[in-house]
């Protein structure tokens, strides 16, 4: 098919041919996403060719096409001069997943080189930039020169991604995020890939998840979406490989930003296990399989990095390069802040089922942890922590979530909604698996 421009683009004939179940081509889309930018397709149309992706389906050629599209609406970062192998760990999000902070000085410990740009939260997920700056000091601000160089310094590095980074994936999220046209694989995955391609890392490790208080609820389509990512990130020479893992219930003990820097810093200094560190090692061990190391030999240089407080000196050290009060990962809690109200819940005897991740999410979102909105200001030190898991048996003083609130009042809607979301019974409910599957690691 001949080169189509955005001179001669006759957009009402792709929305029609994607409503009848066709494909687009790759210069098709080039040139749409083209003049949308430039203004010269409106939203209407644009939406209206999004949703009719959504109900008839996007091929994978249209998947790698849409990526490379987006990829080349803006920046990209160079890492090609960094000597070891530089690696990303992007995760499609969830209820307390901070393992990033976790994961990210593991491998820098183990010889990999994280250079990672990150965004902050909206809705019932948090960002990961949010809760470093509940970091005194923290910069999340570099310049592309100060990134590389702290990464060849110290091998960490997390920054905010500039406004020039894949600007046509933020304008189109924005669009399909208020007419429900989220829901696409290939969408997704095109948005999440265009992203780490332009990240620079010659590997990528996705972290999909499932469950309640994620994006997708069912292990097929998590599979498929994964599946669909590495093939994208293959295509375009990267090493990619994913983990599908569980988010039926949060992922930390912690939810909201102070509550999970610390949980993290917990972790790596030894003093917190459960499933942010399960997690961790898994991820921090597929990530050292996609650079080279064999399958054992990458997880037990996982646990070794923990056990031996090189995780958390690298930790040390990437806080102070970005202006951090680095005494935080002596005794967090001493120098994160902290919500001036603090109620402790005890639901009674029985087993636990958490029923209401994403809801634990949305309630420390109302507590002032997360924003409704673009812009909306955040209370760096309040937010919940869920003390009990799916299967635990309790007795009646066994305290379950701990809330850490700004007012008494915020604190009694909270208690208002929790026996809804962690529900006790006379049975045992059995917990789902943290890790459910791997793609393109074996």
């Amino acid at each position: 098919m001949d080169e189509v421009t955005s001179t001669d683009l006759e957009v009402p004939v792709l929305i029609a041919r994607k409503r009848d179940g066709g494909e687009l081509t790759a210069s098709e889309l080039s040139a749409l996403v083209g003049a949308y930018l430039d203004d010269r397709v409106d939203d209407a149309q644009m939406a209206a060719l999004l949703m009719a992706g959504v109900i008839r389906g996007f091929t994978e050629d249209e998947a790698i096409a849409l990526t490379d599209v987006l990829l080349a609406s803006g920046d990209t970062v160079d890492l090609s001069m960094l000597a070891g192998p530089t690696v990303d760990k992007p995760s499609t999000g969830g209820v307390g997943d901070t393992t990033t902070l976790v994961v990210a000085p593991m491998l820098a410990a183990a010889g990999c080189q994280v250079a990672k740009l990150s965004g902050r939260g909206l809705g019932h997920t948090g960002g990961t930039l949010d809760k470093l700056e509940a970091i005194p000091g923290f910069r999340v601000d570099l310049s592309p020169a100060e990134l590389r160089s702290q990464v060849e310094d110290i091998g960490l590095a997390v920054a905010a991604a500039t406004a020039e980074l894949v600007p046509a994936d933020k304008r189109l999220y924005a669009l399909r995020d208020v007419t429900a046209s989220v829901p696409s694989t290939a969408l997704i995955a095109s948005s999440v890939m265009s992203k780490k391609l332009a990240g620079g890392a010659a590997h990528v490790l996705l972290d999909v998840k499932l469950g309640d208080g994620a994006f997708l609820a069912e292990p097929e389509a998590a599979t498929a979406l994964a599946e669909l990512c590495v093939r994208i990130g293959t295509a375009r020479g990267r090493r990619t490989g994913a983990l599908v893992t569980d988010m039926s219930q949060p992922l930390s003990d912690a939810i909201g930003n102070a509550l999970e820097v610390g949980a993290a810093i917990e972790v790596l200094a030894g003093r917190r296990g459960g499933r942010l560190r399960e997690l961790s090692v898994a991820l921090t061990a597929a990530a050292l399989e996609l650079t080279g190391r064999g399958r054992e030999e990458a997880a037990t240089l996982a646990e070794e990095v923990l056990a031996t407080g090189a995780a958390l000196e690298r930790f040390r050290a990437f806080v102070t390069a970005q202006g951090g009060d680095a005494s935080v990962t002596d005794d967090p809690w001493t120098v994160l802040p902290a919500a001036p109200v603090v109620e402790e819940w005890r639901p009674g005897a029985g087993h636990v089922t958490v029923t209401g991740c994403r809801r634990l999410g949305e309630l420390a979102g109302r507590l002032g942890a997360g924003r409704r909105r673009a812009g909306d200001t955040l209370d760096l030190a309040v937010g919940l922590e869920l003390l009990v898991r799916t299967s635990d048996e309790i007795s009646g003083d066994t305290v379950a979530v701990r809330i850490h609130a700004r007012s008494a009042d915020d604190v009694a809607a909270v208690l208002e909604e929790l026996p809804t979301v962690v529900a006790v019974g006379a049975e045992p409910v059995a917990a789902r698996a943290l890790v459910h599957g791997r793609v393109g690691l074996d």
